[in-house]
């Protein structure tokens, strides 16, 4: 029943403990069935498996219901209705939506319904994020939590990996592996000051440029080629020429991780909004994209995921050739600079030092990978806006920026606390996105503030932070300004307030 999801999330969000919030969950996934496991992960992630559904909060707020008094709605009833809300397009999809969350609005309770709400719009507060599902989902099934969080990675899907854990052998859970055209999450980096401070935490290292461009994973098998971004959205239809660039590569079965950008009249980089353009619906192929390749996770039957990055190279090379990521491998931190240096100067952001015995640790941050630019700079995402005075007068401008706190130190687990404000670095076309943009997020508004639901990730720059008892978290911002919107990362990769709360000294 739904009403047992629900009543699971109550109690999780209401207690801080990690302990409680994992024993709960894993009562409540030992009691589902195999088939209503991944819809039970989606709708307590707040990330339905159907991906979007054309849902937005003003047309909820739009549709007048009058809710059941008693629970009868089954969580495949729930899956049936987004799956065909997912599936609403074209002429007349904006009454066939309505159509659908009216009905199903008027079978759930308005408990249920004000559940829903909030894991249709991906603002479910609860604490539950996938860290603390894996862990239940480890104790409900009794498989080793190290088991079940590599499944995750590489099959990239959450809800197929609990269905695996509690519904299969053990020997099914282990068998989860790559699989050529199922994109996994990508392996992240940490953050040094410069170059010769991450070649202390790495050691020998291979030392490469860092873009400014949008990460993508390719695979191909044969002569079918798939594209997907950092997210694991599918974007080959809209990218054909790196399509025929990987097809040309001297390999069979490929999953290559890289970056693309597109490079203006000189050569440069164009800025990272330019290249994430090529992305949407509307895209112009004027816009040409070229793939820089840095790591290689299988060739032609071989896994490589777990092989030393030094391995792995060796491969790359053999397989992208002109396509790789310019770098170096080096010990020696004048070379690791001289690098940095020409990476700067050529318009990129500065470079990553890679640790060569490290294995591809997919979807997680370590100490392995270390990126270094000149400017700091972090994810935050978007808490609210103020409205803008003078010629910004009509616009929603000033940011109200927050960082993740994923175990509760500063308050609830999993949710984002303030740590700064800016307007600087706004351009008048995001002052004008930003404004119609904002209130498909909004969560309430004062007289001077439009307040958001933490889903939009912005990159800040900043010359540091400093203490301040002003917010939660005691820490501020110096000098912040916006370098640009990340629509590609999620709520769950911005940074974290202990990340900058280590940037503190004293």
């Amino acid at each position: 029943m739904l009403s047992e999801v629900v009543s699971t999330a109550e109690e999780v969000s209401a207690t801080a403990s990690r302990l409680t919030k994992i024993d709960a969950l894993a009562r409540l996934l030992a009691s589902s069935a195999a088939d209503e496991l991944p819809a039970v992960m989606g709708l307590l992630l707040a990330a339905p498996r159907q991906g979007r559904l054309g849902v937005g909060w003003r047309g909820l707020a739009a549709i007048e219901i009058t809710h059941a008094e008693d629970p009868t709605l089954t969580v495949s009833d729930v899956d049936a209705s987004l799956t065909a809300l997912a599936a609403a397009s074209g002429s007349g999809s904006a009454a066939a939506r309505t159509g659908i969350l009216g009905e199903l609005g008027s079978r759930a309770t308005a408990a249920e319904w004000d559940f829903l709400v909030r894991a249709m719009l991906g603002e479910l507060r609860t604490g539950a994020l996938s860290g603390v599902l894996l862990d239940a989902v480890a104790k409900a099934s009794d498989r080793p939590l190290s088991l079940v969080r590599r499944a995750a990675m590489l099959s990239g899907d959450l809800g197929e990996t609990a269905r695996v854990a509690l519904t299969e052998d053990a020997d099914a859970l282990d068998a989860v592996g790559l699989e050529v055209g199922r994109p996994v999450l990508p392996m992240l980096a940490s953050t040094a000051a410069t170059p010769s401070a991450a070649l202390e935490i790495t050691g020998t290292a291979s030392v490469e440029y860092k873009l400014d461009g949008a990460r993508i994973q390719v695979h191909r098998h044969g002569d079918d080629v798939g594209v997907y971004t950092r997210s694991l959205a599918d974007i080959t239809h809209r990218v054909p020429e790196l399509v025929e660039i990987v097809r040309a590569l001297p390999v069979d079965d490929v999953i290559l991780d890289g970056e693309t950008l597109s490079l203006d009249e000189d050569g440069g980089p164009r800025p990272f909004q330019e290249t994430m353009s090529r992305f949407g619906a509307d895209a112009s192929r004027e816009l040409v994209l070229r793939p820089w390749f840095f790591d290689v996770l299988h060739v032609d039957g071989r896994d490589l995921i777990d092989e030393p990055l030094s391995i792995r190279l060796a491969e790359l090379e053999r397989v992208a050739g002109d396509w790789r990521m310019p770098g170096i491998v080096t010990d020696d931190p004048d070379a690791a600079e001289q690098l940095s240096h020409e990476a700067l100067a050529a318009g990129h952001e500065g470079v990553v030092v890679k640790g060569l015995d490290a294995p591809y640790a997919a979807g997680r941050r370590g100490k392995s990978w270390v990126k270094v630019k000149p400017v700091l700079t972090f994810d935050l995402v978007v808490l609210g806006a103020e409205w803008g005075s003078g010629r910004r007068r009509g616009w929603l401008s000033n940011l109200h920026l927050g960082a993740r706190d994923p175990d509760g130190e500063f308050g609830d687990a999993g949710e984002f606390v303030m740590v700064g404000k800016t307007f600087k670095g706004l351009t008048d076309e995001l002052l004008r996105w930003q404004t119609e943009e904002f209130p498909e997020h909004e969560t309430h508004r004062t007289a001077s503030t439009v307040f958001l639901r933490p889903d939009v990730v912005v990159e800040i720059a900043i010359d540091g932070v400093q203490r301040s008892p002003r917010y939660p978290g005691g820490v501020a911002l110096r000098f912040a300004r916006v370098k640009g919107y990340r629509p590609d990362k999620s709520p769950a990769e911005a940074d974290t307030i202990q990340t900058l709360r280590s940037l503190l000294r004293g």
